[in-house]
């Protein structure tokens, strides 16, 4: 039998490709302002300032705002450094932010949840917003049982409160948590919380091109290549 009660996985690169999600929705923006542009380049020049500005906030530089208000911040700068500001008004903006709520699952995803599921909890745990996580999971029909946003707590991950409210929302003991993801950062965090981890390699996460996080390197009591390598190491 499983150890844990509850499986809470991250979202962005680890359940969803970003990636791939945001690079074409921005290619297909900016096509529409006759803009050609590098829509990989563009999703991860964005990316890059995902951790960067909710450390502000959990450094206390800026005041709680969940992660489509960061992400338009980031936006707006973004687009003034890449010399096309001009070409998106408000109503395009507002529609490049929630391209985050649109995005592709990787094809393991929803297959095995599905068989995770049958002996877990299986908890949605992300720094995306309580609406971004409701609308993403809903569109990819992923079968979580519950979403957990870090708004929730106003911290984000790895801050130790967002681990700890998981386990207190789910009525569990950190340790019958397992906490899954793609990056070494959320799992040390999890970690240092008193959760289980265990990490699910996504090579094409940062896209084709890009580095990401390796199983080598990672330090969790679990190593899966996919959700569905993940519920046959468990027993589903």
């Amino acid at each position: 039998m499983s150890p844990f009660k509850v499986l809470a996985f991250d979202i962005f690169g680890t359940t969803v490709d970003w990636w791939t999600g945001i690079a074409g929705q921005a290619c297909r923006l900016a096509a529409g302002r006759g803009i050609e542009l590098d829509g990989g380049a563009f999703a991860e020049d964005w990316r890059g300032r995902y951790v960067p500005s909710m450390d502000r906030v959990r450094r206390g530089e800026l005041p709680w705002q969940n992660l489509d208000a960061l992400h338009r911040r980031s936006l707006d700068e973004l687009l003034d450094e890449w010399g096309i500001g001009s070409a998106f008004d408000e109503p395009a903006r507002a529609e490049l932010v929630r391209a985050w709520h649109r995005l592709p699952s990787w094809p393991d995803a929803a297959g095995g949840l599905a068989r995770l599921r049958d002996r877990h909890v299986l908890a949605a745990t992300s720094n995306g917003g309580f609406a971004l996580l409701t609308n993403l999971v809903k569109a990819e029909r992923l079968p979580f049982d519950c979403v957990i946003s870090a708004e929730l707590a106003r911290h984000y991950k790895p801050d130790p409160e967002v681990y700890l409210m998981v386990a207190a929302l789910l009525d569990a003991e950190p340790a019958e948590v397992l906490m899954v993801a793609a990056h070494i950062w959320d799992l040390a965090g999890a970690r240092a919380a008193g959760l289980r981890t265990a990490f699910v390699e996504r090579p094409l996460e940062k896209g084709p091109s890009g580095q990401a996080d390796r199983a080598e390197d990672a330090d969790a009591d679990l190593v899966a290549t996919s959700f569905t390598d993940l519920a046959t190491q468990l027993g589903c």
